[in-house]
């Protein structure tokens, strides 16, 4: 590093917020005002970061908001926050869009009552109407739920087409568990936090068992070059696939901090946040960059689905690396 004239040693401190909002705001503060850390990652969970976003700028300190988001954080003037994931606002319209090409006619949205729930839940209606789509259920669920299969059976009592979940993979795990239980098919099934996960939604229900299963992301080795070989990488080193969400936007936003850490030859704070906020960057992704708001715009999908054990980006546009698979198979059933 030019400042120092010599390459840095890097020390990793990790506290366990206990997935405690509250928590998490007090350990923020001791690594900033104790231990005096030089650069802070972000915690998981959108509601986590709604929380920690307002922290870390009102020390001046850099963070790169990785895995959640919310559209509240763009209504704060946070110049020290960078929000890496797509979230409701494009994932919203571009779900509408393929569930108007597929012919989608009507709709169920469930949604978890906390802050990703309820926005998510809220943004997918008018994109849905926008488009001819009737929604004839909108209901939420508390956090900590145990049985989701009211719920389905409601849904699935209305004749629906397409199933929405805005949920985390706690919801998601139990909704396709008792979907598959209960015999439970709709002709596109989408949640927003788990199918994007390789080792945890396909290792448990197996690759029959996802198929034509829709969520949030998304990418996958065709990505780009630097994706394949993410991908390959990832596996080599820890013997599973990454997942086809977070993974490749977290790994480039990191190339791009390292790149601006680089140029600024210095670990000032606020000369690498000018220069992460202007500045461009070959990545993984391909060019990385935020807009005026700090914000990634360049995502590599809105949009996944699970075809033949490839999470496939369906959106509609260039991007799209397959065609939207409809209507989803029937759940394979339990022997």
């Amino acid at each position: 590093m030019e400042e120092y004239g010599r390459k840095l040693p890097v020390e990793l401190k990790r506290y366990d917020d206990k997935s405690d909002i509250g928590t998490m705001a007090n350990l923020i503060e001791k690594l900033i005002l104790e231990d005096k850390v030089d650069f802070l990652f972000p915690p998981w969970g959108t509601a986590w970061l709604f929380a920690a976003a307002p922290i870390a700028n009102k020390y001046g300190y850099i963070l790169i908001g990785g895995p959640g988001g919310a559209l509240k954080l763009k209504q704060i003037d946070l110049p020290y926050f960078f929000q890496v994931l797509n979230f409701s606002d494009t994932q919203a319209p571009a779900l509408a869009e393929i569930f108007e090409e597929v012919g989608v006619k009507t709709a169920a949205v469930v949604y978890r009552g906390d802050l990703h729930g309820i926005e998510y839940g809220e943004a997918m209606v008018p994109f849905f109407e926008e488009r001819g789509i009737e929604v004839k259920m909108k209901k939420s669920y508390p956090p900590g739920i145990k049985d989701m299969s009211s719920l389905l059976k409601e849904a699935d009592g209305l004749n629906v087409d397409a199933f929405v979940a805005a949920c985390y993979p706690d919801g998601g795990m139990m909704l396709t568990s008792q979907s598959m239980e209960l015999g439970i098919n709709f002709n596109a099934f989408f949640m927003t936090v788990l199918p994007f996960s390789p080792s945890l939604f396909k290792g448990t229900f197996g690759e029959r068992g996802v198929e034509g299963v829709m969520g949030g992301g998304a990418w996958n080795a065709k990505t780009s070059p630097g994706a394949r070989d993410l991908v390959d990488k990832f596996v080599n080193l820890f013997g599973e696939e990454p997942d086809y969400w977070g993974g490749l936007y977290y790994w480039a936003s990191l190339q791009h901090f390292r790149q601006a850490i680089e140029k600024a030859g210095t670990l000032d704070q606020k000369k690498i946040r000018d220069i992460m906020a202007s500045e461009r960057f070959d990545t993984a992704l391909g060019p990385y960059w935020y807009d005026e708001d700090r914000y990634f715009v360049n995502h590599p999908g809105e949009i996944g689905q699970w075809q033949k054990g490839v999470f496939e980006v369906i959106d509609v546009g260039e991007k799209r690396t397959a065609p939207p698979l409809y209507p989803k198979p029937p759940w394979p059933k339990k022997k």
